[in-house]
């Protein structure tokens, strides 16, 4: 199968997310220390459709991404302690690692076949663009989750935007806001 736009492999991991205590905070740690950036910035908002461990969520989030070379580092910052695949983790670890992501092009077989292989969804969401995500909690083998994202045309899109920003990037405007309706995340 074809790559994505951004170089990684459908099916590959594509990202790898941290929970963090303060997004603002951890961006310009991952700036200065690694050059990682510019960061693209989602939030506070509340996931539309999320379901954690079957049961709804309003769980507040901000949510970051910036690449480095062709791999997507996600931040991700809970305002509040609700039950969450988030707290679940950090109530056992504290902030840190807590799941790659592979993007999908046949995301109902691709989540039938990780269930299959006995790793049970334990979060799901539709974001604002229609995009289908889960989390798989691999942890029994892993050490962290895996997130499957339903890869449409315009989501490679909007991750192509950033990796190409990424690429060209000279270190100014490190921190990029963006409302989940102009797309800036899944």
């Amino acid at each position: 199968m074809k790559p994505l736009s951004f170089g990684q492999p459908v099916g590959g991991l594509v990202q790898a997310a941290y929970t963090v205590e303060n997004i603002d905070h951890a961006m310009m740690h991952y700036v200065k220390a690694l050059n990682i950036g510019p960061w693209f910035v989602s939030g506070p908002f509340v996931p539309a459709k999320g379901m954690y461990r079957g049961q709804p969520t309003d769980m507040s989030l901000t949510l970051a991404v910036a690449f480095t070379g062709h791999m997507m580092i996600e931040l991700i910052e809970q305002h509040d302690t609700k039950p969450s695949v988030y707290q679940e983790t950090i109530k056992v670890k504290g902030h840190g690692f807590h799941h790659w992501a592979v993007c999908s092009k046949d995301f109902d077989a691709d989540v039938a076949r990780y269930e299959a292989a006995g790793y049970p969804v334990v979060f799901s969401d539709l974001s604002p663009r229609g995009v289908r995500i889960v989390y798989v909690d691999t942890r029994r083998d892993l050490p962290g989750m895996l997130e499957v994202i339903e890869t449409t045309e315009a989501l490679e899109g909007i991750y192509h935007s950033y990796f190409a920003a990424a690429q060209n990037w000279d270190g100014k405007d490190p921190i990029r806001r963006w409302s989940l309706k102009q797309g800036a995340s899944t």
